[in-house]
């Protein structure tokens, strides 16, 4: 395919939106690829890194193995989702801590339109989507009320951590970052992000690297042969993934982490009032629902621009 400069940068911004999808842990970047129309580009991209395509790079034609993995296609979206990640991690970082409330709102808004957005694109809707669609919600929702993991800081974990986060990130439906959030590594790897901790992201990275090979082949496997029951059962997840976003939680139960920091270990969904007259904090109920509405245009927002956009 041939490409203009122009076309590349429009792929880099396309790359920045999902960077910025992969750090929150309400909508993934594979969803904004879904949106703009390079999901199915990216995922073949993934996977021609194959046993083939490495064996032009080894014995050094190097030419063909960049044309063989769709290389500059690849480069110009994987500049973008850094920019997006680098420049968003600290602000973020620092919300989640000082915002919580506001940020979730936003977040579960992105969630709805989302699950919504997807779900739009099954072509049959017959008895085994609908039931793909419940088995999606309800395995998300069993893994919602699983009590999230502290963080475990080994290399070997980082490396893990990343290997699975990174098959959700690349999914049009469940959030690489949801993902770590349940294995208690969400925090750690944003903090290690803001502080430029090398060791740590190229542990990450390497994981990453290898997990998004494997998946992507996988998940091809699956589109091409099951594309309704597939797309309905990533919506399900969108759906059961509600209930670990929704904004307002008591907590019940908190553990002390290594650091001699308390916290939450175990909480319930509580209405925002309960939330206000339970922890004695303002439930900001008004500015928490205009963010989620704001959220939930937003993904139709880039619909409608990714529509004018075409590459």
């Amino acid at each position: 395919m041939n490409r203009t400069i122009k076309d590349y940068l429009l792929i880099g911004l396309k790359g920045m939106g999902m960077g910025a999808a992969d750090v929150v842990p309400g909508v993934s970047g594979g969803t904004i690829a879904f949106i703009t129309g390079i999901y199915q580009e990216l995922i073949d991209s993934i996977k021609s890194i194959n046993l083939s395509s490495l064996k032009l790079l080894f014995s050094g034609k190097l030419k063909a193995f960049w044309q063989a993995v769709n290389g500059n296609f690849l480069l110009a979206l994987v500049f973008g989702i850094g920019i997006s990640v680098l420049s968003l991690a600290k602000g973020l970082k620092y919300l989640l801590d000082h915002q919580p409330i506001l940020i979730w709102s936003f977040f579960f808004g992105l969630i709805i339109a989302s699950a919504i957005y997807v779900a739009r694109d099954i072509k049959k809707w017959k008895i085994g989507t609908f039931i793909s669609l419940l088995v999606g919600a309800s395995i998300a929702y069993a893994i919602t009320i699983i009590t999230p993991a502290e963080a475990h800081t080994g290399y070997g974990f980082v490396f893990l951590s990343g290997s699975i986060a990174i098959c959700a990130m690349i999914l049009p439906g469940i959030s690489g970052s949801f993902i770590l959030v349940l294995l208690g590594m969400y925090k750690f790897i944003l903090g290690a992000i803001s502080a430029f901790n090398l060791p740590v992201i190229g542990v990450f990275l390497a994981g990453a690297a290898i997990g998004i090979v494997i998946f992507s082949n996988i998940l091809s496997w699956l589109l091409k042969r099951y594309y309704d029951l597939t797309i309905a059962l990533l919506s399900g997840f969108m759906i059961g993934s509600l209930n670990k976003v929704w904004p307002w939680k008591e907590v019940l139960e908190t553990f002390t982490d290594r650091h001699g920091e308390i916290k939450p270990l175990v909480e319930q969904n509580v209405l925002p009032w309960k939330y206000e007259a339970i922890t004695g904090l303002p439930s900001e109920i008004v500015f928490a629902i205009l963010l989620a509405i704001f959220g939930f245009g937003l993904i139709f927002i880039l619909e409608g621009v990714s529509k004018k956009i075409k590459i």
